[in-house]
């Protein structure tokens, strides 16, 4: 397996480990990936194709704190999973990182503490719109009296299935993991649902700029329009397509995907540390065919939003899927929404 030419790699053997995996009882290293201190970061264990990558999970996490590396990657030479070890579950990867990605991503430290105990009320995103709401004489002290005048203001309270999605996101992050799925039919408010996971993500550090990806030009300025009422003046929001010069200055990034895929723009514009939260809007489309490359690209939390989930991998007879074909169960598993955010 070859890591890209600026990536220092040493293959590094263990004695006691023995020279071939196969034939010994502990095995030894496949790569290690060293820092310029040459103290090892990050271990790569290399599986043959027809098997899938995530099988030696636990024997590249022994490797990993025998060496004392914090970081794996788990390969087939198809499909590729970064791990850090100290937090949360491997996650795909369209290519490997380089040292310098994979020390932006060590330095980077956020608070899962802090995001699993936000409090998270139906006036979540009202206290950014309208800071002093509650202390106006048009409120008449409930939703239900006040309608008029959040009529007026375009206020938006969230509604309690809407709180309930970010409550069960807050406890799985308390858990380590950092994937999630909304599964919400049309008309229940994803948009809103999503300007107030990002609030709770750059609210409380643990993100410091969002990506927001949508499939068609209609859905750009849609989620554009949305978090500029939702979230001004606290966060800004860009179209990428408008700002190519100065989007980092955004705290929020709307781009469709197909933007991002034309001449692979995705690789030249951004590094992988760009976005610590990616929200992929109709992620069922989002993960297949080349465009599940730019949803891979990025390092940060992963959220998919669809009414209409893809499960590929439903009554499938995994042996005998392999049986016939090796890679089918992989491909499979691409495509299927729920693999994809654990």
């Amino acid at each position: 397996i070859l890591l890209e030419n600026h990536v220092k790699i040493t293959q590094k053997e263990i004695d006691a480990w023995g020279n071939d995996y196969e034939k010994t009882k502990n095995g030894s290293l496949d790569f290690l990936l060293v820092d310029s201190n040459n103290k090892p970061i990050c271990v790569l264990e290399a599986k043959k194709e027809s098997l899938h990558p995530i099988v030696a999970k636990e024997q590249a996490r022994k490797y990993a704190k025998m060496v004392d590396a914090q970081y794996v990657i788990l390969s087939n030479g198809i499909v590729h999973y970064f791990w850090d070890i100290t937090k949360g579950n491997p996650k795909p990867i369209f290519k490997f990182p380089s040292a310098n990605e994979i020390g932006a991503i060590k330095e980077w430290n956020p608070d899962r503490k802090a995001l699993a105990n936000e409090p998270i009320t139906k006036d979540y995103i009202v206290t950014i719109q309208m800071p002093d709401y509650s202390e106006r004489p048009e409120w008449q002290g409930s939703i239900e009296a006040s309608k008029d005048f959040i009529w007026a203001n375009g206020l938006r309270f969230l509604r309690y299935y809407q709180i309930n999605a970010i409550q069960s996101l807050q406890k799985a992050v308390a858990e380590g993991k950092d994937r999630f799925l909304f599964e919400m039919a049309t008309g229940t408010g994803k948009t809103l649902t999503s300007a107030a996971v990002i609030r709770l993500f750059l609210r409380t550090e643990n993100a410091r700029r969002v990506l927001f990806l949508v499939d068609r030009l209609e859905l750009e300025d849609q989620a554009w329009k949305a978090f500029t009422n939702n979230l001004k003046p606290d966060y800004t929001t860009y179209i990428f397509k408008e700002h190519k010069s100065d989007w980092r200055k955004a705290d929020i990034v709307v781009t469709t995907i197909q933007s991002l895929m034309f001449n692979n723009k995705y690789r030249d514009d951004f590094t992988p540390t760009d976005f610590d939260l990616i929200v992929s809007d109709e992620s069922h489309r989002s993960i297949s065919g080349n465009a599940r490359a730019v949803f891979e690209y990025f390092h940060g939390y992963k959220l998919g939003l669809t009414a209409t989930p893809k499960d590929y991998l439903k009554n499938a007879d995994i042996e005998n899927v392999r049986e016939n074909d090796p890679r089918e169960i992989e491909r499979r598993m691409l495509r299927d929404t729920y693999s994809t955010f654990g």
